[in-house]
């Protein structure tokens, strides 16, 4: 009895010694793999601490002395690079864009998730192709259509497209939509709800995870976007950010001289609203992503 129970006592400790190894491991390599994917950042953080001097030091420094936070200011204070313009311009970009494509959207997800019409599967497979067809080949097409409409050099050639909905943000949508219980439908049906009344008060609620993770995404990529501005916009007064920041090349230093250090002070600058929302939302993208793939549909 004795050596059974001593046995048994050597086995569990021998089981939380494998454990704690494994964890200790596991968080230990993960450590690492971050500091490989954080290098980037953390070399463009300290570039926008240091002088043309220091960035001419060989070998490199990854913690400048002295540091120069005057990068910043200066970054944001040319008359050429009204960053002010830029950031107001980006803000009213993302806004208007991620509510239309997230409105739309969920109103796409819900009918391929609930309603019953004929030819819903074909429908939504077509919905899904276009996500397999480059950006590039509509291009033009898109180019020409806004011409037409003397949209070019404003803003609606960026916001107006993402209010008729993106097939990924569509497949997000529907498929967490189809873990939600159609009993509940049948239950606001009751209490008189209508199928917009359904969308607001049972599904949207429920499918919280979800519609972040859609914001976000959508907040990132909108603010990110440089192929769009880039094409669309011409005056100076009414580019965003990530075009703004190319201008560094074209204007910085006068003579063809570009300073780095204000180049990346502005570059962390713009990352900034990024950051500040992956912390604030970085569960829902987990929650998300993981609770769509749990039902086919």
């Amino acid at each position: 009895m004795e050596i059974a129970v001593i046995s048994s006592l050597n086995w569990r400790t021998r089981k939380r010694i494998r454990t704690g190894f494994t964890r200790t491991f596991a968080y230990l390599f993960t450590t690492a793999l971050a500091l490989v994917f954080a290098a980037p950042f953390l070399w463009m953080l300290s570039t926008s601490l240091q002088d043309p001097v220091q960035l001419t030091t060989y070998p490199p420094k990854w913690v400048p002395g002295p540091m120069v936070w005057g990068n910043y200011p200066a970054s944001m204070s040319y008359p050429m690079r009204p960053f002010g313009t830029f950031f107001k311009n980006s803000f009213i970009y993302t806004i208007l864009a991620t509510a239309g494509v997230t409105i739309s959207s969920a109103f796409v997800a819900y009918g391929f998730a609930r309603l019953d019409f004929r030819g819903r599967d074909a429908l939504f497979i077509l919905v899904l192709s276009t996500m397999m067809l480059p950006h590039e080949v509509t291009l033009i097409p898109q180019y020409l259509i806004f011409h037409k409409l003397k949209w070019i050099d404003t803003l609606k050639p960026l916001v107006v497209p993402p209010w008729f909905g993106s097939a990924f943000d569509i497949f997000l949508l529907r498929q967490f939509f189809l873990t939600i219980p159609r009993e509940l439908d049948e239950a606001a049906i009751l209490d008189g709800c209508d199928y917009f009344g359904i969308l607001w008060r049972v599904m949207l609620p429920l499918s919280k995870p979800a519609v972040v993770t859609v914001i976000a995404f959508s907040i990132v990529g909108t603010w990110n976007n440089f192929m769009g501005p880039l094409i669309y916009l011409n005056s100076t007064d009414k580019l965003t950010v990530a075009v703004g920041l190319s201008l560094f090349r074209q204007m910085a230093g006068g003579e063809g001289f570009v300073d780095m250090g204000q180049v990346m002070a502005a570059s962390v600058t713009s990352l900034a609203p990024m950051i500040v929302l992956f912390l604030a939302a970085q569960r829902y993208f987990i929650t998300g992503i993981h609770m769509t793939g749990l039902k086919e549909g």
